[in-house]
């Protein structure tokens, strides 16, 4: 069970009714993170800036790139919650998130974001430098501030042990659906 609450809109301020009305308006859902987020309409639009640098990375990186990335940083970190958000991610355009054929691409990725977690003081040379011959230092900076919001979804998860989306139950690991 969560140790926060999350919003209850009915007696919510102004401010976090609009928030909230507009996070469902660009986004077309509220999850329970952003629920429990919008006691503080700022923190709130932080997190929210995920969507802005991930729009910042497109057409660098793809959609499937990114979310092995964030899957392998979400892994890494534990939070069941966002482990699940990209393996529906990925199921829903068809793929597998447990039998995924990585390409060269996805591979370092998915390398990138688990070091990152296990270590950002220590992120191999050799790792840079095929980061370095792939991408340009705008697509880097974006990339590693995406990284440092999607983890901090991660710790936000697992430390106020958001309640899990229901509707996310048939992506979760081990679940009958989700190798769909």
């Amino acid at each position: 069970m969560s140790h926060l609450p999350q919003i209850d809109y009915d007696t919510a301020s102004e401010e976090v009714c609009a928030a909230h009305d507009e996070e469902v308006r660009l986004r077309g859902r509220m999850t329970n993170m952003k629920r429990t987020l919008l006691h503080s309409p700022a923190a709130h639009r932080i997190y929210a800036e995920w969507f802005t640098l991930r729009a910042e990375l497109d057409p660098a990186v793809s959609d499937r790139a990114i979310w092995i990335f964030s899957h392998a940083i979400s892994k890494a970190a534990k939070s069941k919650i966002a482990i699940t958000f990209f393996r529906r991610a990925l199921i829903n355009k068809g793929f597998n998130p447990d039998a995924l054929k990585f390409s060269d691409e996805e591979a370092l990725l998915d390398t990138f974001g688990r070091a990152i977690v296990a270590d950002s003081n220590a992120v191999p040379a050799k790792l840079w430098a095929e980061l370095k011959e792939r991408y340009e230092t705008k697509v880097l900076v974006d990339l590693v501030a995406f990284a440092g919001i999607m983890l901090a979804t991660a710790v936000f998860n697992n430390v106020v042990e958001v309640d899990f989306d229901p509707e996310l139950e048939a992506f979760a690991e081990g679940a009958s659906s989700s190798a769909s």
